[in-house]
């Protein structure tokens, strides 16, 4: 069976990986509405923040518009959370502390990237490598929430539309890296399909209905 053409993976890519992104503006309505960060932890966006800033070098060195797109918006998205974050977190030394970190990284990865990296294939395998380690990372990160899922059998603290929407994106990519046969592209979105896999195995296995009912039995 051959793989679907390029402009469709192309769009779903594009429509599937904004579709992750998006569930960031339920984060973004709760704190305009409450007018604080309660419960909303901040190290996401600013690693999702990275990690789109890695993509869209990437892309632009590789010339590829549906990465340039997708993570242009991605970078709007994102730094528009951060923005909203700081303007409302009491910790707001905390915040700009770790988003000068962030800063000072990014600066040293353009001066290597950039000034001491001249051979243009050379940069871009050493940057595909750098955004592929930081994606599995990103993809593996929320293991010791699934450990939590599988101990207390609540699913709470798990989002399904993220889930899927995390699915829906892997694959697009992967099998977008697959068809450009670009490796950095393809193999650090395996890892997101397994861990939605996993993710969408909990929910079956503890259901939020079925949560909902267990916690007034142990009351």
């Amino acid at each position: 069976m051959e793989p679907p053409p390029l402009p469709l993976l192309s769009g779903a890519c594009v429509a599937c990986t904004l579709g992750m992104f998006a569930t960031g503006l339920t984060d973004l309505r709760q704190m305009f509405r409450t007018r604080s960060v309660e419960n909303i932890q901040f190290l996401p966006f600013l690693t999702t923040d990275v990690n789109n800033l890695s993509w869209l070098s990437y892309g632009c060195l590789k010339q590829d518009w549906t990465l340039i797109t997708v993570n242009a918006i991605g970078v709007a998205l994102q730094t528009l959370y951060i923005l909203v974050y700081l303007y409302f977190s009491p910790e707001k030394r905390r915040v700009l502390l770790q988003s000068t970190a962030l800063l000072g990284v990014l600066t040293l990865g353009f001066c290597y990237f950039n000034l001491l990296t001249p051979d243009v294939d050379v940069r871009l395998a050493h940057l595909g490598l750098f955004c592929s380690v930081f994606t599995i990372s990103m993809y593996l990160s929320p293991l010791a929430a699934l450990a939590k899922v599988i101990r207390t059998r609540s699913t709470r603290c798990l989002s399904f539309p993220l889930t899927v929407a995390t699915f829906l994106a892997s694959a697009s990519w992967t099998l977008y890296g697959l068809q450009l046969n670009d490796l950095y592209i393809m193999v650090p979105n395996v890892p997101g399909i397994v861990t939605s896999i996993l993710r969408l195995w909990l929910f079956w296995q503890f259901p939020p209905d079925q949560d909902k009912l267990y916690k007034p039995l142990q009351a």
